[in-house]
């Protein structure tokens, strides 16, 4: 299983960016995706997944403003970014799973390598 990200960067905020993150290796409709984040000093946290059924779930901080989706004919998941703040800075992983449950606990066998998000006030 290969994960590759891209569109991370530095916007002001209020901005928008948006994450690509192209998948490989695996029957991409199958799995379970989702996007992590992880701040200097704070831990790993859950920005939001889709399943396999294409269901979606968001953490609270995030609601109304980020829009997780997948292009299955291209094996692409995305994180469309609106109304970015400055705490939303921070490293970005995109994250795959046969298991909902390992996605949900944060602990996805499958991991891309990153992204910067940074966002100024």
């Amino acid at each position: 299983v290969q994960l590759v990200e891209s569109g991370g960067g530095s916007v002001q905020a209020g901005g928008s960016l948006r994450l690509s993150c192209a998948a490989s290796g695996y029957t991409y409709s199958s799995y379970y995706m989702g996007w992590f984040r992880q701040a200097p000093g704070k831990e790993r946290e859950g920005v939001a997944r889709i399943d396999s059924d294409g269901s979606t779930t968001y953490t609270d901080s995030v609601k109304g403003r980020f829009t997780i989706s997948k292009d299955i004919a291209n094996h692409t998941l995305y994180l469309q970014m609106n109304s970015l703040k400055p705490e939303d800075t921070a490293m970005y992983y995109c994250a795959a799973d046969s298991s909902s449950r390992r996605l949900r606990i944060g602990r996805p066998r499958n991991w891309g390598q990153r992204t910067q998000v940074t966002v100024s006030s």
